[in-house]
């Protein structure tokens, strides 16, 4: 220990070492120290903070996050989501950094962990290029804090939406005089919502995230008008959801059936559209769907069993027309985005020849098609289904596609009530649904 005569300077530092050998833990609990004019003082259960362990490994993919460390993120390839510790207490601190300056492309999720951020029960969005981040426990009411400056009307100012998307199904082709055509296929199909599958055979995909004050363009895409005899139908409309912090979603149209001549063909879509039923050959050929979206269309068979192809639905092929009976478009999905289970996306029925039967469309609104001698005209699809048109025979018109429809799915305490071209408003649970049928809008 130094010994001084007189006082000690003012700009000696104190070491360890100049402390009387007296001086106990207990006597500096609740003691004031003066630090460059500030009083700071200490007790018992005062923790002064330690560092940031930052971590020199770089993350490239989802993980949990421990108190008191501090990650690099690297989200070039891919979105991110860093879920926040369990049970905190108050205190715990994380930090993050953008590492390759891709969070405007692709943004950190930050799961709460049954925590709030920043007083509401919601995962945060970190969509800012280059950002650093510090987000500090306060309690169970505000939960994670944001502490950087500026942040906190970022985070949780963006919230969970899910979505179904369907584009409008196509028409069935118009009938030869004696050749059946082929059925339309069905829109695209295109779901988030509790990991329900998307069309094709494809997953669910994942939720987006709403910013507030952010205008999310929604586009409802019309089914393919009929069309007369001896006619190619008419492929549908794409359907879509677009906002500025969003990756466009756009389901795509259903592909046309074909018409029932030897020059008519089939088209692809987000299902595939049925072949005819003239002959041999590349005309009778059903066409393919949209990965992800929906399936194919079935064949044609051609003479003497003269019969059009199904067209393709979300969840399968249309079957191939045969024994003088048309294919069935294929069936569509099941979803409870609204609050019930309701079947979408099936495609339209191939017409039959003088031995068959009238074939109903596929499951979720599909078209039945023509029935030689009978009911020649192909039936439309039901409306904001995206089922498509089934197809004629006979010389007589095809039915028209169903159009297409966009189901949003949010927390009600998030919904701003902010809407445009008038979609339907419900809620189921907690949960606020706007279903639109038209084009429209939606105000975060």
């Amino acid at each position: 220990m130094t010994n001084y005569i007189g006082n000690k300077p003012a700009d000696v530092p104190v070491s360890v070492d100049d402390l009387p050998t007296g001086i106990t833990n207990a006597k500096l609990q609740n003691s004031q120290i003066t630090i460059n004019g500030s009083a700071v003082s200490l007790g018992g259960s005062t923790t002064i903070a330690t560092k940031i362990d930052w971590q020199s490994s770089i993350k490239t993919g989802d993980f949990t996050a421990v108190s008191g460390e501090g990650y690099f993120i690297n989200t070039t390839s891919t979105t991110i989501t860093m879920t926040l510790p369990s049970s905190p207490s108050a205190g715990d601190i994380v930090s993050f950094k953008d590492y390759a300056n891709t969070f405007d492309s692709n943004a950190l999720t930050i799961g709460r962990a049954g925590s709030n951020i920043n007083g509401l029960a919601q995962d945060g969005l970190v969509s800012e290029e280059g950002i650093a981040v510090t987000v500090v426990y306060a309690d169970a009411t505000k939960g994670w804090l944001v502490t950087r400056s500026g942040l906190s009307s970022e985070l949780p100012q963006q919230y969970i939406a899910n979505f179904l998307v369907i584009a409008g199904g196509a028409s069935g082709g118009g009938g030869g005089g004696s050749e059946p055509a082929g059925g339309g296929g069905a829109g695209g199909y295109r779901a988030s919502f509790n990991n329900e599958a998307s069309g094709g055979g494809g997953s669910s995909e994942s939720s987006i995230f709403f910013k507030n004050g952010v205008v999310y363009t929604v586009t409802v895409g019309a089914g393919g008008t009929s069309v007369s005899a001896n006619t190619d139908g008419n492929n549908g409309n794409d359907s879509s959801i677009s906002g500025s912090n969003i990756t466009t979603i756009t389901s795509t149209g259903g592909g046309k059936g074909s018409g029932g001549t030897a020059s008519n063909r089939s088209g692809t879509g987000g299902s595939g559209g049925g072949g005819n039923g003239i002959g041999s050959g590349a005309s009778t050929n059903g066409s393919a769907g949209t990965a992800n979206q929906g399936f194919a269309g079935g064949n044609g068979t051609g003479s003497p069993n003269y019969a059009g192809g199904g067209g393709g639905g979300a969840s399968e092929v249309g079957t191939n027309g045969a024994s003088q009976t048309g294919g069935q478009g294929g069936d569509g999905v099941a979803s409870t985005i609204s609050g019930s289970s309701v079947t979408r996306g099936g495609g339209g029925s191939g017409g039959s020849w003088t031995g068959g039967s009238n074939v109903a469309g596929g499951a979720g609104g599909g078209g039945a098609g023509g029935q030689f001698g009978a009911t020649t005209t192909g039936s439309a699809a039901t409306a904001n289904t995206g089922g498509g048109g089934g197809g004629g025979v006979q010389s007589a018109a095809s039915g028209a596609g169903g159009s297409g429809v966009v189901i949003l799915r949010m927390a009600t305490a998030n919904y701003s009530g902010t809407t445009s071209g008038s979609p339907t408003v419900t809620t189921s649970g907690s949960d606020t649904i706007l279903t639109f049928n038209g084009s429209g809008s939606y105000t975060a």
